[in-house]
């Protein structure tokens, strides 16, 4: 019964695929049955287009890409509708010219808070506006070729001109899937996504020249099964901008089973994974929170995901925003080139005047794993004076360093960041190799090991402006004559069940090695 049944449904699905691939079937609507030639040289925007139209004039389906490669300008996505990219179909963004039929940028702009590309959404190659129940699917591939990976001009000073630069820009969208599809060279943004709701991203593969996807003021938002290669910029980035032109929080997201990565753009998808970038101290291609931080990040859970040749985990509320109710679990890293961990707490105050500064609270990092990491830094918490990030766990984590540091460097003095672009880069070289931690209020730190490849002078942990921590099963490798623990100004410090230490408990001190 079971074979009869599974021989059925291998028949019924070759019958339907065959009958989409030969045409217009039911819902599905062929695209070259509307003029597109699928031939790489033609410009088929008015096509592409003209059959979107004419399946929301139906009520909604499947606008069906079967293999070939399609040159367009601007597609308008509508509600209801479906792209389907099947294998072999390539979705090209034509070059920047007039006949592509790229739409400009919104002329309407009310905010300077953000950059150009956080607050413009038709100067893309697919684009949708106040949608629902939308869908971009199928094996097949979206290729940026002809978009920009920045603007040269900002229409804020009374530039009219702008070349498109993201693959998929969604404003105020809800019920929306991107499933299967791999982008490559996706342009300033391979998915810029901003108050999009209800939405999934899974099984999709990038590899592109600058940020994969930007979560900007979302919430319900499903991640999954993603492969990001970005050596330029961020891989998975959750952002809670003002380009809303109000402050609205990134909540209940989840990210699981992905990988990030910083291997030449190309090398990904064709597999020979180069690794000859130089970008700005190194690549980038990590999950990150933030820059963009108005509106929050709130319930968030983050598990099952490998970081390759790429910075390490970011979590940033600069500008305003409550992160609060954050979980990250089961991490592997390899080839770490900044700080693995990097909590921010600042005060760059990009958004209206009088806001607030922020909060970071009731965070939770567990099952970390890293190895192969930077020698320069150690994993970065930094809170402010008087706004401590406050309540951060952290345990079972494993980190393998370069090492290399000298006695000398243990005497950093770090500077006052607190306004400048949050980047481990501008803390510059940390007094400690394991963790840097300044200004945070209830800290719990369990089996945390630290280890490092060549021998480093520097103590594994470096404290100061911290009132409330608790040491659990903390193992160290140090150099001979070196303190585990350096404190300054640190209350209520406690350890236990740490062999290189013995049980402390310090209600208050100035300076203090252990």
């Amino acid at each position: 019964m079971r074979l009869q049944y599974k021989l059925t449904y291998s028949l019924l699905a070759l019958l339907f695929i065959a009958g989409v691939a030969k045409a217009q079937t039911g819902a599905f609507y062929n695209v070259k049955n509307y003029g597109a030639k699928g031939d790489g040289r033609a410009i088929e925007t008015q096509a592409i287009n003209k059959t979107i139209e004419t399946v929301a004039a139906a009520g909604g389906g499947t606008v069906y890409f079967p293999a070939g490669n399609y040159q367009s300008g601007s597609i308008h996505l509508k509600s209801n509708i479906s792209l389907y990219i099947d294998q072999g179909a390539t979705l090209i963004a034509a070059e920047a010219t007039k006949e592509a039929g790229y739409d400009d940028p919104e002329k309407i702009v009310t905010n300077e808070y953000e950059d150009f590309g956080h607050r413009h959404w038709h100067n893309s190659l697919i684009w949708g506006e106040n949608l629902h129940d939308i869908s971009i699917m199928g094996p097949g591939t979206i290729w940026g070729k002809g978009l920009e990976r920045t603007n040269h001009i900002d229409k804020m000073k009374g530039e009219e001109d702008m070349n498109p630069n993201k693959s998929i820009a969604l404003y105020k969208c809800r019920n929306v899937i991107i499933r299967d599809i791999s982008i490559l060279h996706g342009g300033w943004f391979a998915i810029l996504a901003t108050a999009a709701d209800n939405m999934t991203i899974d099984n999709v593969k990038m590899d592109t020249n600058r940020d994969g996807m930007d979560i900007d003021c979302c919430q319900n938002v499903r991640i999954s099964n993603c492969s990001v290669n970005s050596p330029y910029d961020d891989g998975i980035c959750l952002k809670s901008s003002y380009g809303l032109n109000t402050g609205r929080s990134c909540e209940n997201i989840t990210i699981t089973n992905c990988q990030v990565s910083g291997f030449d753009e190309g090398s990904f998808l064709d597999g020979t994974y180069k690794r000859t970038v130089k970008y700005n101290g190194g690549p980038t291609g990590r999950i990150k929170f933030g820059t963009e931080s108005n509106g929050g990040y709130k319930n968030v859970a983050i598990s099952n995901c490998v970081f390759v040749y790429c910075r390490g985990l970011a979590l940033e509320s600069v500008d305003g925003a409550l992160m609060e109710d954050v979980s990250i679990n089961n991490i592997t890293m390899r080839d770490i080139v900044n700080a693995p961990i990097f909590v921010r707490l600042g005060a760059r105050m990009r958004g209206p005047v009088g806001t607030p500064i922020g909060t970071a609270s009731r965070i939770s990092i567990s099952n970390v794993t890293a190895y192969n990491v930077d020698a320069m830094q150690g994993a970065i918490i930094a809170g402010l004076p008087g706004n401590e990030i406050n309540d951060l766990t952290l345990d079972n984590i494993r980190i393998y360093f370069k090492g290399g540091g000298t006695k000398e460097q243990a005497s950093i003095v770090v500077p006052d960041q607190t306004k400048l672009y949050p980047e481990p880069k501008t803390f510059g070289i940390t007094p400690a190799y394991g963790f840097y931690i300044s200004h945070v209020k209830d800290l719990k730190m369990r089996n945390v090991e630290t280890s490092f490849m060549a021998e480093d002078m520097r103590p594994p942990y470096f404290l100061e402006f911290v009132d409330g921590a608790d040491f659990q099963h903390i193992r160290s490798q140090k150099a001979t004559g070196t303190a585990t623990f350096m404190l300054n100004q640190v209350k209520n410090f406690n350890i236990f069940n740490t062999g290189q230490v013995p049980n402390t408990n310090l209600t208050s001190v100035d300076k203090k090695e252990l």
